[in-house]
């Protein structure tokens, strides 16, 4: 006679509880808007970033968005479209889209989690990433809009790694 094996569900941790800790740790303020969505700010060096993590079960995947206080004028539309797409070129892991409603600028990504395994040290590599992303590309942004570059102009300079000390 064979025993019958079952298996006993193990409980998961939900993947925002992990990156609300996350967000103690470094002091960022934050509001757990809901079971599944946490809204925090984080002081850059060129901007405060507006972040929106948002866990999808059904998708099993979870979402960050962040926005900063950056609007497109409609005459810069097209300028800042081009630059998306040379940054986004650019980019291994997310993009920046342009929301036409607002032309606010946002960096978005999703990691997907099959049976919802999520550590907390992709919960906080997912939000390093998105900082270093925003932090290194707000200097064009910001030439094309109140320097009047071009999109060209401003992924060249966007890309010079400094190295040294002046």
């Amino acid at each position: 006679m064979k025993l019958a094996m079952t298996e006993q569900p193990v409980a998961l941790e939900h993947p925002l509880d992990m990156l609300e800790r996350a967000v103690e740790d470094n002091g960022w303020p934050f509001e757990r808007s809901g079971h599944d969505e946490i809204n925090l700010s984080v002081a850059g060096r060129w901007c405060d970033y507006h972040f929106c993590f948002t866990w999808r079960e059904e998708l099993q995947s979870l979402h960050v968005s962040v926005s900063f206080d950056m609007r497109v004028a409609h005459e810069r539309r097209s300028e800042i479209a081009e630059l998306l797409v040379s940054i986004n070129s650019q980019l291994w892991l997310g993009h920046f889209d342009l929301w036409s409603d607002d032309g606010a600028i946002l960096y978005r990504h999703v990691l997907i989690f099959p049976d919802s395994t999520v550590s907390a040290a992709q919960c906080e590599a997912l939000l390093h990433l998105a900082v270093e992303a925003c932090e290194h590309y707000y200097p064009a942004f910001q030439f094309v809009l109140w320097g009047g570059k071009t999109a060209k102009e401003a992924m060249a300079a966007a890309v010079l790694e400094c190295s040294g000390r002046a």
